[in-house]
């Protein structure tokens, strides 16, 4: 039987990308009992990281909502292949952290991850995707990265 959750993004217009590549020393997904805890996610596509720099100062509030959109396809392409395409096995969305690299007198990070929380509620709908969060801002990051997403999911 086909993933409803998969056909259902597809009807929404949304594509589940192929995960990115893991740095060394990590795994993009540990799962322990009925848990899924999830590797920190970016804004990439293709391999290539996107949005890069600070929000409020070299990306704006909008531009920072749509890195935070991709970097959470990516968190959901990391559980698909780990549930080997069977996303209709995530029970819910349990919590995301999100991490903007945020110029100092910027203060709209909860703003910012918006853009995480509503792709992940888009494609698993309100049941299964309204989650508990946290938005922090930060800077430096890591390569320069404008977002950073985790999460935790409980699946069946």
């Amino acid at each position: 039987m086909a993933d409803k959750t998969a056909a259902q993004a597809v009807q929404k217009g949304i594509i589940i990308p192929s995960p990115p590549k893991t740095g060394a020393y990590h795994i993009p997904v540990v799962r322990t009992g009925n848990l899924l805890y999830l590797s920190g996610q970016t804004p990439s596509v293709d391999g290539e990281r996107i949005y890069l720099g600070m929000v409020g100062k070299d990306l704006s509030k909008e531009e920072g909502h749509e890195a935070a959109r991709i970097a959470a396809l990516n968190m959901i392409a990391q559980i698909n292949e780990f549930l080997e395409g069977e996303l209709d096995r995530v029970k819910r969305c349990v919590r995301l952290t999100g991490y903007v690299n945020s110029a100092p007198d910027f203060y709209d990070q909860a703003e910012v991850i918006h853009g995480a929380s509503k792709t992940v509620i888009d494609i698993f709908g309100e049941e299964r995707g309204l989650h508990a969060r946290a938005a922090f801002g930060l800077t430096p990051t890591t390569f320069n990265v404008s977002i950073v997403i985790d999460g935790i999911w409980e699946v069946e």
